[in-house]
């Protein structure tokens, strides 16, 4: 019986890919590319969340469907994914809804000691995994084999859960200590907005920033979707933009006054 691996976001499947290699494992891959954290999820259908994703000029409807009719038809699961990662947490309790009656196994990484060895080619150690994305490959290579089984208690329970964030239908959902949980469209402006002065300021500059300070303790939001909060800033007045803030790396921002 083959295994296939399922990860969310390309990140994390470049290291479980790489994993795969170090290991020299054949196991199957999929990965799945949308963004749970943001965006609408009343309906969670692919061609709904694709069709969000446009708006961005990102196309993944072909690859959404693809992912869950080859996730239907594979042997054996095993499920990647850390609990302090809102994007990775987000498919976890989704997968668990969509995936219902479906038997499969679980790779957690929250809180694991995990040794790597870094680009450089420095040996380290990762004290307390919060996702996938954030460890070598040679680091995830040394985990295979530590998969374990998902109850259905368990199951209906995170099911329950992701119906709960359905409902709410909010634009982010965050890691909180209680588990993931709801936030408004204004969530990271704050963050954002502090990165900004009276100076001129690129808007990867900012971007960049912004994702530094919300990666700690829980690593809670995309690139994309602080630049599309960057963007309604600029046209709220909030701040103001030299360029088309659309291209973060040559537009450049501040703040009024």
């Amino acid at each position: 019986m083959k295994t296939t691996h399922i990860i969310p976001g390309d990140s994390a499947a470049g290291s479980l890919r790489e994993a795969l290699r170090v290991a020299g494992r054949d196991d199957d891959l999929l990965v799945f590319q949308d963004d749970l954290s943001c965006g609408p999820i009343a309906n969670m259908d692919p061609s709904a969340r694709a069709a969000w994703w446009q708006m961005d000029g990102w196309d993944i409807e072909n690859s959404l469907h693809a992912f869950w009719s080859n996730a239907s038809k594979a042997d054996r699961l095993v499920v990647w994914f850390g609990q302090h990662s809102a994007r990775e947490m987000a498919f976890r309790l989704a997968w668990a809804w969509r995936m219902a009656g479906r038997h499969y196994h679980v790779i957690d990484v929250t809180g694991l000691r995990v040794p790597v060895r870094w680009g450089n080619g420095n040996d380290g150690v990762i004290q307390s995994a919060q996702a996938v994305s954030i460890i070598p490959g040679n680091g995830l290579a040394t985990l295979f084999g530590r998969e374990r089984n998902v109850s259905a208690d368990e199951d209906i329970l995170n099911q329950r859960r992701w119906e709960k964030l359905m409902a709410d239908n909010a634009p982010f959902r965050v890691v909180t200590a209680d588990g993931l949980g709801s936030a408004p469209i204004d969530h990271f402006d704050a963050l954002l907005l502090a990165q900004a002065n009276s100076e001129w300021k690129k808007v990867a500059f900012i971007i960049g920033n912004a994702l530094g300070l919300s990666s700690d303790p829980y690593l809670q939001v995309g690139d994309m979707a602080l630049h599309e909060r960057v963007i309604n800033l600029v046209e709220e007045g909030a701040l103001i933009a030299d360029g088309d803030p659309s291209e973060m790396r040559t537009c450049r921002v501040r703040l009024p006054g």
